[in-house]
């Protein structure tokens, strides 16, 4: 599935979208020779050039990317606080991660909100995740669905690790409405904060911070730091370190350990790798065992609350 962020396959090669098949193809050729490593282009560009052909490239591949394939209508999963999804969509009976909260809820409906206050009062929309009407969205509020199936992505990752991790989503952090950590994660491995983020595009790091072209002014692991320490305080746990998960394609390398920032562990991870590292542990992180595992998780029980 593409990100709400990403360029349609028709900006991809360079062409309207009511471009003929002969257009399509002459634009697709040029792009070819255009980004292919051997006459200096820049190999991720190609990969998503011949990727918008896959999906725009035959009538039937069109017409079905035309119909608005690519951005589910509804979260993939169902969740509710204390329950794991529902035992009828699944494929095995392993037990799952105690998992609370709904995650990537909040962003759902403030997207759901403003993408049809954005189309106009009295306007009908009756598909607010239509992908022509997503893409032509304001980023803003592409970015905001964007990290809602981030969220969703993450949590179903969690929910596969097993019974003996736990799982809050949408952890208010502070007094004012909105301010979240999107996921605590307590495991054997440690006490987690973890923040599921789509930019859109490539990041790269410089002393601690992530930075890229994307990514825009505010510093997502400072601002993750200071959601953890509002947790932290409230339910009187030391975290043992941060998570930032991204989508595969926006890092270079698999996990990216940031060292300690502000006496946290930081690790940004790409999506596919995140159990490994909830499993093995962030590098600098204090492990969790016995009895404090269990104070700390009837703690935040007791603390934590949802947007």
């Amino acid at each position: 599935m593409s990100s709400p962020l990403s360029a349609s396959a028709y900006e991809v090669l360079g062409v309207p979208r009511d471009a003929s098949e002969d257009e399509l193809r002459r634009a697709y050729r040029l792009r070819l020779r255009q980004t292919h490593p051997d006459t200096g282009g820049n190999a991720a560009e190609f990969v998503r050039v011949q990727h918008a052909w896959e999906l725009v490239g035959t009538p039937a591949a069109r017409a079905a990317y035309d119909g608005g394939s690519g951005i589910p209508s509804a979260p993939e999963a169902s969740w509710e606080a204390g329950a794991a999804p529902s035992r009828a969509t699944r494929s095995d009976t392993r037990p799952r991660a105690r998992s609370y909260g709904h995650p990537g809820g909040w962003r759902r409906e403030r997207y759901l909100a403003l993408i049809r206050e954005w189309a106009g009062r009295g306007q009908d929309v009756p598909d607010p995740y239509a992908p022509e009407l997503v893409r032509s969205a304001p980023r803003e509020l592409r970015h905001m669905l964007a990290d809602a199936l981030a969220e969703e992505a993450t949590a179903r990752t969690i929910a596969e690790l097993g019974m003996g991790f736990t799982v809050w989503h949408d952890v208010a952090a502070g007094q004012q409405p909105g301010v979240k950590l999107d996921h605590v994660v307590l495991s054997p491995s440690g006490l987690y904060g973890v923040m599921s983020e789509d930019f859109g595009g490539e990041v790269r790091f410089r002393r601690g911070e992530i930075i890229g072209a994307e990514v825009g002014p505010d510093a997502p692991v400072a601002g993750l730091l200071g959601r953890m320490r509002a947790v932290a305080r409230a339910a009187r746990v030391k975290f043992s370190g941060a998570i930032v998960v991204l989508p595969d394609e926006d890092l270079a390398q698999p996990i990216n350990a940031l060292g300690t920032v502000r006496g946290v562990p930081v690790a940004v991870v790409r999506r596919s790798v995140l159990a490994h590292l909830l499993r093995t542990g962030v590098p600098g992180a204090r492990d969790i065992g016995g009895n404090e595992l269990f104070d700390i998780r009837t703690r935040l029980q007791q603390t934590i609350r949802f947007v």
